[in-house]
């Protein structure tokens, strides 16, 4: 549940102290203040470990004792993933984790000296002081299956990176040495094509094969979509093969390293998305948002890894904020700029729905979605552009998403436009 500025500003009594950490890799600062920012005490430094964190606990009791304070609140900028030991260390404590955002750290560092420099002994202060004024937000740290979800999702991310990476050096490898092997099969990833490139890598060494070698080496693979037209066109390709013949040695080896890295993300990505196909079997939501034509397990499973359980959240708007797509006003009296999105908060939670509005809208997706856009992109007031329609689905498809798993309804694609059956109604009216 989110609570509001002055809700977060209460909960800074009396008995409160408000510590501000300076997160960093190994070693990181500490000050404790107030509820009217007088300061507590000398900052502290402790280590990135178990004496560390006990060392921490220690000084916290010993300003509580001796100012008389109860309830303690640490507020962190969250630095890239160190603060997580950190935050698995408070889980069971009294002691309150929030974190500020680093945008804002950075705007407010200059308020009290005026300058612009950064330090371990300043920076907590400035952490400290946000906290003070309610601009803080409480860590989601997903548990259970929700954890195990987000972590193969992102090894999944992971992957495809380095999948792409290992398919652009293989490109980039037959552009110098067999420029015209896409002339033949398009694409180097089919079997076929693979098939030949393990025993064949280079032009010389395919004319050396000759066509029935080529053709018995794709028999031996048990390949019909191939045969011997096939193998006289790729014979004929590298008899008049354009590419460089220095270096044949050390060309061979580097092909068949890129292969073994290409081949070695693919089995990864297949055994990660088994990992991930058994989580989402364990979700019950999972099962009624598939049920919509052009959303798949990737799609689903991605949401749900960024978002975690969606029962936490009161509204679809605070899921919309958290992917970065609020919307933006820019106006000042009379005038009035162009509105945007603000993409703040998980972009790769914004990349999922992005994805997942271009399938719903395009040929094999879903016929109320492709529906949809086209009445937002065509009604006679406020039409939308094409990518500002794209958006607005990708917004629809929270909602439907959030009223499924909270209602726990069934997808009724007759329901899921009524926006714009409303809007017919009212204007007929």
């Amino acid at each position: 549940m989110s609570m509001t500025q002055n809700e977060r500003i209460g909960q800074v009594t009396e008995q409160t102290i408000v510590i501000g950490v300076d997160i960093a890799s190994e070693i990181h600062h500490a000050r404790a203040f107030d509820w009217r920012g007088i300061e507590l005490g000398k900052i502290i430094r402790f280590e990135n470990s178990a004496e560390g964190f006990a060392e921490l606990m220690a000084w916290i009791a010993a300003i509580s004792a001796r100012e008389r304070k109860e309830h303690t609140i640490i507020g962190a900028e969250p630095t890239g993933h160190y603060w997580f030991t950190l935050a698995e260390h408070l889980r069971n404590s009294e002691v309150k984790l929030v974190l500020v955002n680093p945008h804002h750290v950075k705007k407010s560092k200059e308020m009290d000296d005026n300058h612009p420099s950064k330090n371990d002994v300043k920076d907590p202060k400035t952490i400290a002081k946000l906290v003070l004024e309610g601009r803080w937000c409480e860590p989601y740290i997903p548990q259970g299956v929700y954890a195990e979800l987000r972590i193969a999702m992102n090894i999944r991310w992971r992957i495809l990176r380095e999948m792409t990476m290992a398919k652009n050096q293989v490109q980039r490898w037959l552009k110098i040495y067999f420029p015209e092997h896409k002339k033949v099969f398009g694409s180097f990833e089919c079997v076929s094509s693979i098939a030949v490139m393990r025993e064949a890598p280079l032009p010389c060494d395919i004319i050396a094969l000759g066509v029935e070698g080529v053709n018995t080496v794709w028999r031996r693979k048990k390949l019909r979509a191939v045969g011997k037209k096939r193998a006289e066109m790729l014979y004929a390709a590298a008899n008049s093969s354009v590419g460089c013949t220095d270096g044949m040695v050390a060309a061979r080896i580097e092909h068949r390293l890129l292969l073994d890295d290409y081949e070695t993300k693919l089995r990864q990505h297949e055994e990660i998305m088994s990992v991930v196909e058994t989580l989402c079997e364990q979700l019950p939501e999972v099962e009624e948002l598939l049920k919509i034509k052009g959303i798949g397990l990737v799609t689903v499973a991605g949401f749900l890894a960024e978002t975690g359980d969606m029962r936490r959240f009161d509204s679809p708007r605070q899921i919309q904020k958290l992917a970065g797509l609020a919307i933006t006003e820019n106006k000042s009296g009379k005038r009035k700029g162009q509105s945007g999105i603000s993409r703040r908060g998980r972009s790769r939670l914004r990349t999922v729905l992005f994805q997942a509005a271009i399938s719903l809208v395009g040929k094999y997706g879903s016929s109320e979605f492709r529906e949809l856009h086209h009445y937002y992109t065509t009604r006679e007031k406020n039409p939308l552009k094409k990518k500002q329609s794209i958006i607005a689905v990708s917004c629809k498809l929270i909602r439907v998403f959030h009223a499924l798993t909270i209602k726990k309804c069934a997808y009724d694609p007759v329901k899921m436009l009524a926006d714009i059956h409303r809007n017919k109604q009212h204007k007929a009216a």
